[in-house]
């Protein structure tokens, strides 16, 4: 018997730790177990304090009866906060070499968005953005100082696109906000949220960044999941207090019932399918990172919903029946619109199987006019998206009548 040849060696999934000081150089795309560090969940994990706290603070403006400032301002926040992290992802995705430096500077980043949740309460209540911008301008010059090394190891191209990553971080504009009349504020903010956009697709003119698709996609879809963690958590401190305080469990059961019914089937749904082979192209890329604002922003949304649901259900909340309805339906709407839009739709064959989610989200949205009972509509409305979608992929999978294996259908995610 003859010895079957030795396998090629595996990279590692981290870089070799033999200097606590090493050049921050790209790190390949073609690396195999490229899993998520410690030092990235930790991030995640403050970051999601933050985004709690954005929700708290949606949660009581809403139930005060200041729907529409407090939408604004936590659309504004979140921003904010999907940003920062969206750049370190990114760039960790590329360049992360694990070494002192570069963990310090994360830590600092982190630093950055706890200043930055010290200051949401304010900026609801009092409609002011100083510490909350502070936090930012921390978060983004250690962003600057990571950019600005690797520009110091690079050469070429690359060290031109570190460098326009490093100089366009739009800090001056920011910061001009602060002295802005409050009126003005937001379309300042929209026009800069445009201009940091803009700023990777400038930089990687000259030279794309590697990043890791497989890691990309885990990253993504593990803040996904603390999202989602969070809502539920949200959900059950809600209706624990409306059982403490009211006992109105029959006005709180649908409500709680449909919430854990949205919330499965959003996890179902967002990972049904392997969307790391969607991402081949920087433009592909960008596509997908950007509009997964709209997931985030929409799954956290779903949380602080179910909450301002049960205040009004108890009896707590200055709206109507509707808004509060609302609050929970179209998150829930947005969110699997959003799912179809940047993972689904590219796995599904045939237009029923593309029908399932658009349909649904449309469905959901009409729940919201059936009163106390929008929510647990809603829920199984949701339920029964994601047993259509099983259903219609295992019709794909079934061979047809005559063909061995080699006759059998694609199976779709």
């Amino acid at each position: 018997m003859t010895s079957s040849p030795a396998p090629p060696p595996v990279r590692s999934a981290a870089p070799p730790h033999h200097r606590p000081l090493r050049r921050l150089t790209a790190r390949g795309r073609d690396e195999t177990h490229r899993g998520v560090s410690s030092l990235e969940l930790f991030f995640d994990l403050c970051f999601i304090v933050a985004m709690a706290q954005t929700g708290a603070q949606l949660v009581h403006a809403m139930v005060e009866g200041h729907a529409g400032e407090g939408i604004i301002d936590y659309v504004t926040v979140f921003f904010a906060l999907w940003w920062a992290w969206m750049n370190f992802t990114w760039f960790a995705s590329a360049y992360d070499n694990d070494d002192v430096l570069y963990r310090i500077v994360t830590l600092i980043q982190i630093a950055g968005v706890l200043v930055l949740t010290a200051g949401v309460s304010q900026v609801f209540e009092e409609h002011a953005y100083l510490v909350v911008v502070l936090g930012y301008v921390i978060m983004r010059l250690a962003m600057t100082a990571q950019w600005l090394r690797v520009a110091r190891s690079a050469r070429g191209p690359e060290r031109t696109m570190a460098l326009r990553y490093a100089v366009g971080l739009c800090q001056i504009g920011w910061l001009g906000l602060l002295a802005l009349p409050e009126a003005g504020r937001p379309w300042v903010f929209l026009v800069m949220a445009l201009l940091e956009m803009g700023v990777p697709l400038y930089a990687e003119r000259a030279h794309p960044t590697p990043w890791h698709p497989r890691h990309i996609a885990e990253r993504y879809g593990l803040l996904t999941l603390i999202v989602l963690g969070e809502t539920i958590a949200a959900a059950t401190v809600a209706v624990k207090s409306g059982l403490d305080e009211h006992e109105a469990l029959g006005e709180v059961l649908p409500i709680a019932a449909g919430g854990l019914l949205i919330i499965f089937a959003a996890w179902w749904v967002y990972f049904a399918v392997p969307i790391h082979g969607h991402l081949r192209s920087s433009r592909q890329s960008f596509l997908w990172g950007y509009g997964h604002y709209l997931i985030f922003v929409s799954g956290a949304a779903i949380g602080a919903g179910l909450e301002v649901a049960v205040e009004q259900a108890v009896g707590k909340a200055h709206l109507s029946a509707l808004a509060a309805s609302a609050a929970v339906t179209l998150p829930t709407a947005l969110f699997l619109l959003m799912v179809w839009a940047l993972h689904s739709r590219f796995y599904k064959v045939g237009i029923a199987q593309q029908s399932v989610l658009p349909a649904t989200a449309l469905l959901v949205a009409v729940c919201t006019f059936l009163g106390r009972w929008a929510v647990l509509a809603a829920g199984l409305v949701s339920a029964l998206a994601v047993a259509a979608g099983v259903t219609l992929t295992a019709l794909a999978t079934i061979p047809e009548r005559g063909k061995g294996e080699e006759g059998t259908a694609v199976a779709v995610p």
